[in-house]
């Protein structure tokens, strides 16, 4: 008998023992690990999801924060695209983002409104620092008609600031 032939045959005798009852399999065999069990999902998913950074390892969030402020605004003014700061935004924000956008060139173009670059001012800047790497500020924009409030939540991840939430107030 070859050496095929032998181990086909070790294990339909292995099958056949196990299935009768009362006898156990001599070798019992360790439950399978694929790479898509959930376990293996998980550690995947942490190991390629975005990895926290600590505020020492980041540049200073102030001129990103007073830019992102800026930014928001004209693109509510519908002055600017969305797309200009998608790199800085997580999906969540844009998502919000855009549905704010819609919205406000509905209501221009129910009143026949131009698309007009807002005349404003970056007013105070108030950050604070809830934890490492992680930045809450809030930016007020004066502007002839009146003054609003931003706040902005930026996360250090991957080795660069992103904002988890932004609120025009």
């Amino acid at each position: 008998m070859n050496a095929a032939a032998a181990a086909t045959a070790a294990r339909t005798d292995s099958v056949s023992r196990a299935s009768i009852p009362g006898v156990a399999d001599p070798l019992p065999r360790p439950p399978r690990q694929s790479a898509r069990s959930v376990a293996g999902r998980i550690a995947q998913e942490e190991f390629f999801d975005y990895q926290p950074t600590s505020t020492a390892d980041l540049p200073d969030p102030r001129p990103l924060v007073e830019n992102l402020t800026r930014f928001v605004v004209e693109i509510l003014a519908g002055a600017r695209e969305l797309e200009q700061i998608a790199r800085w935004v997580t999906d969540d924000v844009y998502r919000t983002l855009l549905k704010r956008q819609a919205i406000s060139a509905r209501a221009r173009a129910a009143r026949g409104r131009a698309v007009v670059r807002p005349a404003f001012a970056i007013g105070s800047v108030m950050l604070c620092e809830p934890r490492d790497g992680i930045i809450e500020a809030v930016v007020v924009v004066n502007s002839r008609a009146r003054s609003r409030a931003v706040a902005i939540r930026l996360e250090g991840l991957d080795r660069r600031w992103r904002a988890s939430a932004i609120h025009v107030l």
